[in-house]
């Protein structure tokens, strides 16, 4: 550098020069910035248009299209062997994405101690709160369905240890955490799952095992035999009546937001 030349500009002229060369710098960085926000503003958009468009509960507008489906049982009822292994557990094998499914218990609310009385006894409480545990612990229907099925095969030996780790083993469930959850605060933490669960049968007006309701209403019902079931009682029949009414959620909520 000429060491005869001042660091500032010392004229006008200099001076205009100097400030008329920023615009254009700016306004290149400022262009760089403009095009960088825009991409990323696009790109978050199509981010949260990729989750909101693949979440299983929701159609591309939000809206459920999951047909509730909800089966009421007693542990260790020999009609929810017959209800699980003939028409619930085949059907959700064709159609468990399609469903919401939940299952209920059936008892009897003690108020004076705000516990719970079985049809056949204690151990089917326990029964049904290991299976309330596993369904806690593990909402995928897949795998606390299979483990109720799997128990259910063998109800009469309800809630024998073997059979209990045997069956958490098959499904890839945590015995001792099974375990901790029926036993949790005492025990109480088991009994007010099972006490909510037998609360929600009786609102639904449900008091015979097994009991299957389809989008709130009873489909059918397993008592020594299949009886109430209109429409039918084999897997085709409620596999096709719950493929009709995800047909009409989904048709229902594109509509609404048209």
């Amino acid at each position: 550098m000429d060491p005869k030349q001042p660091l500032v500009p010392q004229t006008s002229e200099e001076m205009g020069s100097s400030f008329q060369s920023r615009p254009s710098s700016t306004s290149r960085r400022m262009q760089r910035f403009h095009i960088a926000a825009i991409v990323f503003v696009l790109g978050l958009y199509i981010l949260a248009r990729r989750f909101h468009c693949d979440h299983p509960d929701s159609d591309e507008h939000g809206a459920t299209t999951k047909v509730p489906l909800e089966v009421h049982i007693m542990s260790k009822c020999p009609d929810s062997k017959a209800c699980l292994e003939e028409l619930v557990v085949p059907t959700m094998a064709n159609v468990s994405d399609k469903v919401d499914f939940t299952l209920s218990y059936i008892g009897t609310p003690t108020n004076h101690d705000d516990g719970v009385s079985c049809k056949h006894g204690q151990t089917e409480c326990l029964g049904n709160i290991l299976e309330l545990c596993a369904a806690s612990l593990y909402p995928s229907p897949k795998i606390y369905l299979g483990f109720t099925y799997c128990l259910t095969r063998k109800y009469k030996l309800i809630p024998d240890r073997d059979l209990v780790h045997d069956c958490a083993l098959e499904h890839g469930i945590s015995f001792d955490k099974l375990n901790d959850c029926a036993s949790k605060d005492d025990g109480s933490f088991g009994i007010d799952l099972l006490r909510k669960s037998v609360e929600r049968s009786a609102h639904a007006n449900v008091s015979t095992s097994c009991t299957i309701r389809l989008n709130g209403k009873v489909r059918c019902v397993h008592d020594g035999v299949w009886k109430d079931c209109d429409k039918g009682h084999k897997v085709t029949d409620l596999v096709d009546d719950i493929e009709k009414l995800y047909k009409e959620l989904r048709q229902t909520g594109e509509d609404f937001f048209l």
